[in-house]
């Protein structure tokens, strides 16, 4: 048994990984701002990790094996946790995103056309941190949510007192009314009622993975190794959108109608306009096993099918 505090842990990955860990006999600490309530067993405290005084007194004496941080986007959010938790645990587990590799968002290393991207891309050890952008201006931070995530893993990667990994998650789906994104929602209400879905002219691969997979990672990341750094979390096998409304269609029994996206306008979720993968190799070699996206993707179809008011045929 381990003494595992759980940031966040209210809302799908979160919660999910929270009754894995339970399940499995670790003594489980949650802390949130008092949004929702953990299960029966689980201690509860309710502050905002961006009060850094009032952070620190509610934990009080309180010390942990490992705390999984599920909900940091910002390097001052960050700071704030590196100094909160400095020698109250052994390793510090931060659930960062694809979108670090993002090359619209930064200038980063050139990899070969078509290549997932290896962990190497972003070394949080080098990359510059800058505390006093307005980061808790939300719509700022909305904007900047890659290079929130990137100086994040950052400040951590250089905090004394711990270890630290962190785990960049490919596009999650699964969970029917737990994915609370809408993301799969939007393609099957267009597709389900014949409204157009918009995409870029060509369309370019991406990587996902399934909510209950990630929860199992962060689960491993958390009690059966000890690696530092960043690793990436996704499935086997790319899919672009066209594959993706290809699974909606079978299920909907409606055929996807495609618009080209103009120069500058937004297109439908998980439509990119360029290859946009990681590469998992780093996971496996520490000892996870990844299912493949095209063995759980339609029955995370189904799952959505059933929460969705749209009719189908």
């Amino acid at each position: 048994m381990q003494k595992i505090c759980v940031i966040g842990g209210s809302r799908y990955v979160g919660k999910l990984l929270v009754e894995r860990l339970q399940a499995a006999g670790h003594q489980v600490t949650v802390i949130n701002r008092g949004s929702a309530q953990p299960l029966a067993g689980i201690e509860h405290l309710v502050v905002d990790r961006n009060d850094e005084a009032a952070l620190i007194a509610t934990l009080g004496t309180r010390t942990f094996d490992v705390v999984v941080d599920q909900v940091c986007y910002t390097p001052v959010q960050a700071a704030i946790a590196a100094r909160a938790f400095s020698d109250r645990t052994r390793r510090y587990i931060m659930t960062s995103t694809i979108e670090v590799y993002d090359p619209a968002t930064a200038a980063l290393a050139a990899v070969p056309v078509s290549t997932p991207m290896p962990e190497e891309t972003v070394d949080p050890a080098t990359w510059l941190v800058s505390t006093d952008l307005p980061w808790h201006d939300e719509a700022y931070l909305e904007a900047h949510y890659a290079e929130g995530k990137r100086q994040a893993e950052a400040v951590f990667t250089r905090a004394a007192g711990f270890e630290f990994a962190s785990v960049r998650s490919a596009h999650v789906l699964g969970g029917g009314a737990r994915e609370f994104t809408g993301r799969l929602a939007h393609y099957i209400e267009r597709i389900a009622q014949g409204r157009e879905i918009t995409v870029h002219a060509e369309a370019l691969p991406t990587v996902f993975i399934h909510y209950e997979e990630l929860a199992d990672l962060l689960l491993w990341a958390a009690t059966a190794t000890d690696f530092t750094g960043p690793v990436n979390a996704c499935s086997d096998g790319l899919l672009d959108v066209c594959d993706l409304s290809a699974v909606v269609a079978a299920q909907t029994g409606r055929q996807p109608v495609y618009r080209t996206a103009a120069r500058g306008e937004t297109a439908s979720p998980f439509s990119v306009d360029r290859h946009y993968a990681m590469s998992n190799a780093r996971a496996k070699r520490l000892g996870f096993s990844f299912s493949r996206s095209t063995d759980w993707l339609p029955d995370a179809v189904a799952e959505a099918l059933t929460t969705s008011a749209v009719p189908t045929i």
